[in-house]
Protein backbone atom coordinates (compact mmCIF):
# COMPACT_ATOMS: atom_id res chain seq x y z
CA UNK A 1 0.00 0.00 0.00
CA UNK A 2 1.13 3.95 -0.39
CA UNK A 3 2.63 5.24 2.34
CA UNK A 4 0.49 7.84 4.23
CA UNK A 5 2.22 10.72 5.90
CA UNK A 6 1.48 10.47 9.20
CA UNK A 7 2.87 14.00 10.88
CA UNK A 8 1.42 16.12 7.83
CA UNK A 9 -1.27 14.18 8.01
CA UNK A 10 -1.87 14.34 11.79
CA UNK A 11 -0.57 18.63 12.13
CA UNK A 12 1.23 19.80 8.91
CA UNK A 13 3.61 22.55 8.59
CA UNK A 14 1.30 25.10 7.83
CA UNK A 15 -0.57 24.01 11.43
CA UNK A 16 2.83 24.88 13.13
CA UNK A 17 3.20 28.32 12.25
CA UNK A 18 0.38 28.92 15.11
CA UNK A 19 2.20 26.82 17.36
CA UNK A 20 0.32 29.28 20.29
CA UNK A 21 -3.29 28.14 19.36
CA UNK A 22 -2.47 25.09 21.37
CA UNK A 23 -3.48 26.92 24.81
CA UNK A 24 -6.61 28.29 23.19
CA UNK A 25 -7.39 24.20 22.49
CA UNK A 26 -7.29 24.04 26.57
CA UNK A 27 -3.60 22.36 26.48
CA UNK A 28 -2.61 24.67 29.30
CA UNK A 29 -2.36 27.69 31.15
CA UNK A 30 -1.21 29.95 28.69
CA UNK A 31 1.88 30.98 27.00
CA UNK A 32 5.21 31.38 28.15
CA UNK A 33 4.07 29.01 31.46
CA UNK A 34 7.06 27.32 31.76
CA UNK A 35 11.00 28.51 32.17
CA UNK A 36 10.58 31.49 34.01
CA UNK A 37 14.16 32.36 35.64
CA UNK A 38 13.72 31.19 39.45
CA UNK A 39 10.94 29.68 39.37
CA UNK A 40 10.25 26.56 41.63
CA UNK A 41 7.37 24.85 39.08
CA UNK A 42 8.28 22.23 36.61
CA UNK A 43 5.75 21.58 33.67
CA UNK A 44 5.60 18.43 32.52
CA UNK A 45 3.71 16.95 29.80
CA UNK A 46 3.68 13.08 29.51
CA UNK A 47 1.52 10.34 27.81
CA UNK A 48 -1.44 8.71 29.27
CA UNK A 49 0.35 5.10 29.71
CA UNK A 50 1.30 3.43 32.77
CA UNK A 51 5.69 3.25 32.08
CA UNK A 52 5.01 7.15 31.76
CA UNK A 53 2.56 8.20 33.96
CA UNK A 54 3.14 6.04 37.58
CA UNK A 55 7.13 7.13 37.22
CA UNK A 56 6.06 10.12 36.69
CA UNK A 57 3.94 10.33 39.76
CA UNK A 58 6.91 9.00 41.54
CA UNK A 59 9.06 11.74 41.04
CA UNK A 60 6.50 14.84 41.48
CA UNK A 61 6.29 13.38 45.01
CA UNK A 62 10.03 12.75 45.17
CA UNK A 63 10.37 16.68 43.73
CA UNK A 64 7.55 18.05 45.96
CA UNK A 65 9.48 16.60 49.00
CA UNK A 66 12.27 19.02 47.65
CA UNK A 67 10.25 21.99 47.84
CA UNK A 68 9.24 21.65 44.02
CA UNK A 69 6.18 21.87 42.40
CA UNK A 70 4.90 20.07 39.66
CA UNK A 71 2.09 20.35 36.77
CA UNK A 72 1.53 17.50 35.04
CA UNK A 73 0.02 17.60 32.31
CA UNK A 74 -1.40 14.22 30.64
CA UNK A 75 -2.50 13.20 27.24
CA UNK A 76 -3.30 10.42 24.96
CA UNK A 77 -1.97 12.24 21.65
CA UNK A 78 1.51 12.04 20.72
CA UNK A 79 1.92 15.55 18.67
CA UNK A 80 0.92 18.04 20.95
CA UNK A 81 4.06 17.43 23.65
CA UNK A 82 6.85 18.02 21.55
CA UNK A 83 5.11 21.04 19.79
CA UNK A 84 4.15 22.42 23.65
CA UNK A 85 7.30 21.91 24.89
CA UNK A 86 9.14 24.41 22.02
CA UNK A 87 6.84 26.55 22.21
CA UNK A 88 7.32 27.07 26.01
CA UNK A 89 4.60 26.13 27.60
CA UNK A 90 6.00 23.57 29.68
CA UNK A 91 9.51 22.32 30.56
CA UNK A 92 9.65 18.93 29.41
CA UNK A 93 7.61 16.05 27.79
CA UNK A 94 7.93 12.24 28.47
CA UNK A 95 6.40 9.54 25.87
CA UNK A 96 8.54 9.23 23.17
CA UNK A 97 11.89 7.12 21.54
CA UNK A 98 14.97 9.20 20.83
CA UNK A 99 14.22 8.50 16.77
CA UNK A 100 10.43 9.43 17.14
CA UNK A 101 11.92 12.38 18.66
CA UNK A 102 14.68 13.00 16.00
CA UNK A 103 11.99 12.72 12.78
CA UNK A 104 8.93 14.74 14.50
CA UNK A 105 11.55 17.83 15.25
CA UNK A 106 13.27 17.37 11.89
CA UNK A 107 9.68 17.21 9.83
CA UNK A 108 8.31 20.18 11.90
CA UNK A 109 11.43 22.61 12.48
CA UNK A 110 11.29 22.24 16.29
CA UNK A 111 14.54 22.62 18.36
CA UNK A 112 14.55 19.76 21.29
CA UNK A 113 16.82 17.77 22.62
CA UNK A 114 16.54 14.38 24.44
CA UNK A 115 17.44 15.45 28.04
CA UNK A 116 18.05 11.89 29.55
CA UNK A 117 16.61 8.04 29.33
CA UNK A 118 13.96 6.44 30.76
CA UNK A 119 13.23 2.66 29.80
CA UNK A 120 14.18 0.67 26.59
CA UNK A 121 11.61 -0.37 24.58
CA UNK A 122 12.65 -2.98 21.96
CA UNK A 123 10.03 -4.72 19.73
CA UNK A 124 9.10 -7.69 17.27
CA UNK A 125 7.02 -8.84 14.96
CA UNK A 126 3.84 -11.22 16.86
CA UNK A 127 1.54 -13.42 15.82
CA UNK A 128 -1.36 -15.05 17.24
CA UNK A 129 -2.17 -17.38 14.22
CA UNK A 130 1.43 -18.23 13.20
CA UNK A 131 4.62 -19.97 15.21
CA UNK A 132 7.59 -19.09 13.36
CA UNK A 133 8.25 -16.11 10.50
CA UNK A 134 8.93 -19.04 8.20
CA UNK A 135 5.08 -20.45 8.67
CA UNK A 136 3.90 -16.22 6.98
CA UNK A 137 2.01 -17.71 4.01
CA UNK A 138 2.04 -16.19 0.38
CA UNK A 139 0.14 -12.81 0.61
CA UNK A 140 0.52 -12.19 4.57
CA UNK A 141 -1.02 -9.37 5.68
CA UNK A 142 1.41 -7.58 8.58
CA UNK A 143 0.59 -4.41 10.48
CA UNK A 144 3.82 -1.81 11.11
CA UNK A 145 3.21 1.44 12.98
CA UNK A 146 2.49 4.07 10.70
CA UNK A 147 4.50 7.18 11.92
CA UNK A 148 7.94 7.19 10.14
CA UNK A 149 10.30 6.70 13.18
CA UNK A 150 8.67 3.25 13.90
CA UNK A 151 7.51 2.23 10.06
CA UNK A 152 10.78 0.49 8.87
CA UNK A 153 11.59 -1.85 12.40
CA UNK A 154 9.31 -4.59 11.10
CA UNK A 155 10.69 -4.30 7.42
CA UNK A 156 14.23 -4.45 8.89
CA UNK A 157 13.40 -7.29 10.98
CA UNK A 158 12.19 -9.66 7.69
CA UNK A 159 14.84 -7.98 5.50
CA UNK A 160 17.18 -9.96 8.55
CA UNK A 161 15.47 -13.07 8.24
CA UNK A 162 15.67 -12.94 4.18
CA UNK A 163 11.65 -12.87 3.71
CA UNK A 164 12.28 -9.49 2.30
CA UNK A 165 15.21 -7.42 0.54
CA UNK A 166 15.19 -3.63 0.90
CA UNK A 167 17.79 -0.83 0.57
CA UNK A 168 21.07 -1.54 2.26
CA UNK A 169 23.09 0.77 4.19
CA UNK A 170 20.49 2.80 5.51
CA UNK A 171 19.22 3.65 9.16
CA UNK A 172 16.09 1.95 10.28
CA UNK A 173 14.66 4.64 11.24
CA UNK A 174 14.46 6.02 7.80
CA UNK A 175 13.60 2.75 6.49
CA UNK A 176 10.00 2.35 4.53
CA UNK A 177 7.83 0.53 2.45
CA UNK A 178 9.46 2.10 -0.75
CA UNK A 179 12.87 0.59 0.67
CA UNK A 180 11.09 -2.80 -0.76
CA UNK A 181 13.21 -4.48 -3.89
CA UNK A 182 12.14 -7.55 -2.98
CA UNK A 183 9.31 -9.31 -1.79
CA UNK A 184 9.18 -13.01 -2.36
CA UNK A 185 5.55 -13.89 -0.65
CA UNK A 186 3.73 -10.94 -1.65
CA UNK A 187 3.40 -9.47 2.11
CA UNK A 188 0.98 -6.85 2.47
CA UNK A 189 1.20 -4.34 4.94
CA UNK A 190 -1.34 -2.53 6.83
CA UNK A 191 -0.16 0.80 8.39
CA UNK A 192 -1.79 1.57 11.89
CA UNK A 193 -1.31 4.04 14.79
CA UNK A 194 1.31 2.81 16.80
CA UNK A 195 -1.39 2.66 19.91
CA UNK A 196 -3.44 0.26 18.20
CA UNK A 197 -1.21 -2.15 17.05
CA UNK A 198 -2.19 -4.78 19.82
CA UNK A 199 -5.90 -4.35 19.31
CA UNK A 200 -5.28 -4.86 15.15
CA UNK A 201 -2.54 -7.96 15.95
CA UNK A 202 -5.73 -10.56 15.72
CA UNK A 203 -6.75 -9.18 12.44
CA UNK A 204 -3.49 -9.67 10.97
CA UNK A 205 -1.00 -12.39 10.12
CA UNK A 206 1.76 -10.65 12.17
CA UNK A 207 2.52 -6.75 13.29
CA UNK A 208 5.14 -5.42 14.99
CA UNK A 209 4.90 -4.93 19.06
CA UNK A 210 6.59 -2.70 21.60
CA UNK A 211 7.68 -5.49 23.98
CA UNK A 212 5.71 -3.52 26.44
CA UNK A 213 2.26 -3.92 23.84
CA UNK A 214 3.62 -7.48 24.15
CA UNK A 215 3.80 -8.11 27.61
CA UNK A 216 0.33 -6.50 28.02
CA UNK A 217 -0.76 -9.24 26.05
CA UNK A 218 0.92 -12.13 27.90
CA UNK A 219 3.41 -12.22 25.48
CA UNK A 220 7.02 -12.16 25.65
CA UNK A 221 10.15 -11.69 23.16
CA UNK A 222 10.77 -15.55 23.01
CA UNK A 223 6.97 -15.37 21.71
CA UNK A 224 7.75 -13.01 18.78
CA UNK A 225 8.60 -14.61 15.57
CA UNK A 226 11.14 -12.15 15.21
CA UNK A 227 12.67 -9.68 18.24
CA UNK A 228 15.58 -6.93 17.70
CA UNK A 229 18.52 -6.89 19.01
CA UNK A 230 19.94 -4.64 21.52
CA UNK A 231 21.97 -2.81 18.99
CA UNK A 232 18.85 -2.53 16.70
CA UNK A 233 17.01 -1.30 19.62
CA UNK A 234 19.04 1.68 20.20
CA UNK A 235 17.24 4.55 18.66
CA UNK A 236 13.85 3.63 20.51
CA UNK A 237 15.12 3.84 23.76
CA UNK A 238 12.38 5.93 25.38
CA UNK A 239 13.50 9.86 27.36
CA UNK A 240 12.23 12.85 28.52
CA UNK A 241 12.83 15.61 25.81
CA UNK A 242 13.27 19.57 26.73
CA UNK A 243 15.08 22.58 25.04
CA UNK A 244 18.60 22.20 24.21
CA UNK A 245 20.20 23.56 27.65
CA UNK A 246 17.06 22.11 29.81
CA UNK A 247 19.15 18.98 31.00
CA UNK A 248 21.97 21.36 32.58
CA UNK A 249 19.32 23.54 34.62
CA UNK A 250 18.49 22.92 38.38
CA UNK A 251 15.00 21.83 36.97
CA UNK A 252 16.61 19.43 34.67
CA UNK A 253 18.93 18.15 37.19
CA UNK A 254 16.35 17.60 39.63
CA UNK A 255 13.96 16.02 37.36
CA UNK A 256 16.31 13.26 36.39
CA UNK A 257 17.27 12.74 39.51
CA UNK A 258 14.17 12.04 40.84
CA UNK A 259 13.12 10.36 37.55
CA UNK A 260 16.07 7.98 37.65
CA UNK A 261 15.43 7.61 41.49
CA UNK A 262 15.94 3.98 43.16
CA UNK A 263 11.92 4.45 43.77
CA UNK A 264 11.18 4.63 39.93
CA UNK A 265 13.78 1.96 39.27
CA UNK A 266 11.79 -0.47 42.03
CA UNK A 267 8.64 0.49 39.96
CA UNK A 268 10.35 -0.33 36.32
CA UNK A 269 11.75 -4.25 37.98
CA UNK A 270 8.35 -4.68 39.13
CA UNK A 271 6.11 -3.96 36.11
CA UNK A 272 5.33 -6.22 33.64
CA UNK A 273 8.22 -8.62 34.86
CA UNK A 274 10.42 -6.27 34.73
CA UNK A 275 10.54 -6.24 30.42
CA UNK A 276 11.21 -2.79 30.06
CA UNK A 277 15.14 -1.89 30.99
CA UNK A 278 16.07 1.42 32.44
CA UNK A 279 19.96 2.11 31.11
CA UNK A 280 20.44 5.39 32.74
CA UNK A 281 23.73 5.29 32.41
CA UNK A 282 23.70 6.09 28.69
CA UNK A 283 23.93 9.58 26.95
CA UNK A 284 21.50 10.01 24.19
CA UNK A 285 23.32 12.88 22.77
CA UNK A 286 26.07 10.46 22.18
CA UNK A 287 23.80 7.52 20.78
CA UNK A 288 21.79 9.67 18.42
CA UNK A 289 25.09 10.12 16.77
CA UNK A 290 26.04 6.45 17.05
CA UNK A 291 22.71 5.59 15.04
CA UNK A 292 22.84 8.39 12.49
CA UNK A 293 26.43 7.17 12.00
Amino acid sequence: MERRSFLAGALGLGALAGLGTLTGCGLTGGAGAAGAAGDKTIKLIVTESAPYQEPTKIAQKILEGQGWTVDAKYVTDIVQPNIAVANGEFDANYFQHGAYLQQFSADNNLDLDPAFYMYGSPGGIYSTRHKSVGDLPQGAKIALPVDPANNGRALALLAKAGELKITEGKSVIHVSQKDILENPKNFSFVEVDQQSLSKTLPDVDAGFLFVRLGAELDMTPEDALLFEEDADALPYICLVAAKPGFAETEKGKALRAAYQSEEVKAWFAGYLGGVLPTPWDRDPIADTAKWNA
